[in-house]
């Protein structure tokens, strides 16, 4: 399997653990506002394979304590079970990135063990939500079926999504927070442009915006935080 991007050390990516974010190339979205695009748009080089991956936690073991696997959209690599496995092995816990579109491969990787914390992007409003993610027809089953699992509780967890000014408005606020009543964690994230981002048009909300908008999702989720600001 190959490994398209590495963050050696991450104090955020994975709450409350020291650790390393893995990047896996290949997703099933064209979010207009996505920071790694490059690891969507076009196949990306690899940056090491397997088994240097390996090498690498072998010898952070006692420097690190968790890995978190991200994207791209990690669940589309058939090959992602056997590494998760191997890194399993060797005593870390996983933090997984995910769009919530392959909620079978979601719970097969939790039923299985190899997962101790999900985070599913929440992109928009259901009713936006195909355009928010690039495919204005898109069903919405595989991801309502992702948050229903998630609420179980069968994992750790934590829903997010990121605030663009043109996308997203209060009515989608309230309608995400309805839908996602309950939840333990709920994050929103303040989007930033960069020359990374595929549409150069959107921007960030103001601090105001964003404290507004937690306010609206508050009433459903009591527990939901701004982070990033």
């Amino acid at each position: 399997m190959t490994i398209e991007g590495l963050q050696k050390l991450t104090l955020l990516d994975f709450p409350g653990r020291t650790a390393c974010t893995v990047f896996l190339a290949g997703c099933n979205f064209r979010c207009p506002f996505c920071h790694n695009f490059d690891l969507v748009a076009e196949p990306a080089a690899p940056l090491m394979g397997e088994e240097e991956l390996l090498s690498f936690l072998q010898k952070r073991k006692g420097l690190l304590d968790g890995v978190a696997i991200t994207g791209g959209e990690p669940l589309m690599r058939r090959e992602l079970p056997e590494l998760l496995r191997k890194i399993k092995a060797l005593g870390y816990p996983i933090k997984l990135d995910t769009n919530g579109s392959f909620p079978g491969r979601l719970r097969e990787l939790v039923e299985e063990g190899l997962v101790d914390y999900v985070a599913m992007d929440i992109k928009n409003a259901p009713e936006r939500y195909g355009e928010t993610v690039g495919f204005p027809k898109l069903g919405l089953g595989p991801i309502r079926e992702s948050v229903e699992f998630l609420l179980s509780g069968a994992v750790e967890y934590e829903f997010r999504t990121t605030v663009v000014q043109q996308l997203h408005s209060p009515a989608d606020m309230a309608a995400i927070a309805a839908w996602l009543k309950g939840a333990k964690r709920y994050y929103l994230q303040q989007f930033k442009q960069s020359d990374r981002v595929p549409d150069e048009g959107l921007t960030e909300p103001s601090y105001q915006t964003m404290q507004e908008y937690l306010k609206i999702v508050q009433e459903q989720i009591p527990a939901a935080e701004v982070r990033g600001i």
